[in-house]
């Protein structure tokens, strides 16, 4: 996933908006895609955004349509598909998470689309298990259009200020270390000139010490 977050900071353009609206309607649309991150498209949507390659507003669109678009898809996915879904590869391997989900459903009907939108295993999984259920498709889209426009919106605006943020801790630590370097350097100029006042004016133990020993000698001699 960091490879990937890595190469959507490099876009920029319309590219961008292709790109995370594309990865948000593949991560809602394909009910085994656990490994594509929806999220943190749109939370680096917001942060291009902020960076000026994209505009925000579009930004916001673009991932609020992608998000009610994607459920969508997996609920008419799940609809035609069926229970042989459950049967899948990967869908197997997380059977504990499967049945929550489904008792998620069962518990919260049409409201668990809303729910399940914000829990990263739930969110590409409920639309097409509320399909599979038969959930009618009026009652799943109005919830699916409010968790859309809550989510896409959310963490949109979630990543377009924490780029504002990031600004402003830049411009902090670039102070901070600008202050660092200069005690270090004042440091390092005391040291040096302390360093040189002692080798100029060197004490003199050993000459009075001699003194010392030539009056004893003195003293003993007859």
């Amino acid at each position: 996933m960091g490879a990937i977050t890595d190469w959507l900071r490099s876009l920029s353009g319309p590219v961008v908006y292709a790109v995370v609206g594309g990865m948000v309607f593949t991560e809602d649309a394909l009910f085994f895609s656990f490994f594509i991150p929806g999220e943190s498209a749109a939370v680096l949507g917001g942060f291009l955004a902020h960076q000026g390659r994209a505009s925000l507003g579009w930004m916001v669109l673009v991932v609020v349509c992608a998000a009610v678009l994607g459920d969508s898809a997996a609920y008419e996915i799940g609809r035609h598909l069926g229970p042989a879904i459950l049967r899948t590869r990967p869908l197997r391997r997380h059977a504990k998470r499967v049945d929550t989900a489904q008792d998620l459903i069962r518990r919260r009907g049409p409201a668990a689309v809303f729910v399940g939108r914000f829990i990263a295993f739930f969110r590409p999984l409920v639309p097409s298990l509320a399909g599979v259920s038969r959930m009618p498709y009026r009652r799943f889209l109005f919830y699916n259009v409010l968790g859309g426009i809550a989510w896409g919106v959310g963490f949109t605006l979630l990543g377009y200020f924490a780029g504002a943020a990031y600004t402003r801790v830049e411009g902090t630590v670039g102070r901070v270390a600008a202050i660092a370097i200069a005690v270090l350097v004042a440091v390092a100029l005391l040291l040096w000139y302390l360093r040189r006042h002692r080798t100029r004016h060197p004490e003199d133990d050993d000459g009075h010490g001699d003194g010392r020993d030539d009056e004893r000698d003195d003293g003993r001699d007859p």
